[in-house]
């Protein structure tokens, strides 16, 4: 019986579509895991076939669509469902096939990706999120695996495909924005901070106090990584201060919503005495009360130009790694206005 690409990849543990890009010497494969899959070719005595070996990637239309690890919070998100629709539909106009990947922590989620790759089940994967030390991103890179991140890269910057938005310059808007109305003591509330975006935000957001004269205050900034009851108290006793914020930037419609309910238990008006820019415009930013003037990153686009890089590296191997900025914009709405004037410490 013959020797098959899949033999290879199994004995070199890797994705039948890698040993299929080693034997076109693709750059997009790693120096280590090339020789990695020439050796089990040689221990095998595989001759490649690359005729049968072009059908087999002409085949392999499958794209995995990676969600961050997550027992429930990422599955609540209006960002994510947008993306993935963004994905949906250009893999169905070009008739790829796309499946969703996710686990409760990093670990479940890395076994599961690396038995797909194992099973040869995906053709390379697009991540909707990007993150510090992700152990996800270090497998794929390591093991020379095809992988568009939907956020900057950590590292591996100049050998990263990754489709963003410039988050530094949005959250620098958002606060400009607060500004521009006459808010100077401003919050920033947000959600994980080892993401990406959540950094970047924030700088932005430190950038546009740094410009406008307004001295950063670290206890105006509240991270909590998800919504629970116990994560209540940080944010209460930012808003207990007798100087407390004015406004805020948030890193979410989700947080921007919390924050208005526990303005709404602590008997604090929004807009009137306390005033919110979120990001994402979701749903929930439109039919909240008052509904939140929020920064548009255009998660459908997001999803659309990462199956859009995805499938031309799938088609072109040849391609250099790409970077993509999509546009955002402001939407104003009703939970922003000037401040009143004793809250800035200036007399009625």
């Amino acid at each position: 019986m013959s020797v098959t690409i899949k033999d290879v990849a199994a004995l070199a543990g890797v994705s039948p579509s890698t040993v299929s890009r080693t034997c076109k010497d693709h750059p997009s494969i790693s120096r280590q895991t090339k020789e990695k899959v020439r050796k089990a070719m040689a221990q095998l005595g595989y001759e490649p076939n690359f005729q049968a070996s072009s059908l087999a990637t002409q085949n392999s239309r499958t794209i995995g669509i990676v969600l961050p690890p997550s027992e429930r919070e990422t599955y609540e998100n209006a960002f994510y469902l947008e993306a993935v629709r963004g994905i949906s539909i250009l893999c169905n106009q070009r008739q790829y096939i796309n499946t969703v990947i996710t686990g409760k922590d990093e670990a479940e989620l890395l076994q599961v990706i690396k038995t797909t790759v194992r099973n040869g089940l995906a053709e390379g994967f697009i991540l909707l999120y990007s993150r510090e030390g992700d152990p996800v991103v270090t497998y794929l890179h390591e093991e020379g695996l095809l992988y568009v991140l939907v956020g900057k890269a950590f590292r591996n910057a100049n050998q990263t495909i990754y489709v963003d938005n410039d988050n530094v310059m949005a959250g620098k808007e958002a606060a400009q924005y607060l500004i521009s109305l006459g808010h100077r003591r401003i919050g920033y509330l947000s959600g994980d901070h080892s993401l990406l975006f959540t950094g970047d935000r924030r700088s932005g957001y430190m950038l546009a106090l740094q410009e406008n004269g307004i001295p950063f205050r670290p206890d105006y900034c509240v991270e909590a990584s998800f919504l629970p009851e116990a994560e209540n108290r940080p944010l209460k006793e930012l808003l207990k201060m007798p100087d407390r914020p004015t406004a805020f930037v948030a890193s979410d419609d989700i947080f921007a919503t919390y924050l208005e309910r526990i303005c709404l238990e602590m008997k604090i008006s929004v807009p009137e005495e306390i005033s919110v820019v979120s990001f994402n415009n979701s749903l929930l930013a439109r039919f909240t009360d008052p509904p939140l003037t929020s920064i548009d990153i255009n998660s459908f686009q997001l999803g659309t130009e990462a199956a859009a890089r995805m499938i031309s590296h799938i088609e072109n191997p040849n391609l250099l790694a790409t970077k993509t900025i999509v546009p955002h914009y402001l939407v104003e709405r009703k939970s922003c206005r000037s401040p009143l004037q004793n809250q800035e410490g200036i007399t009625p």
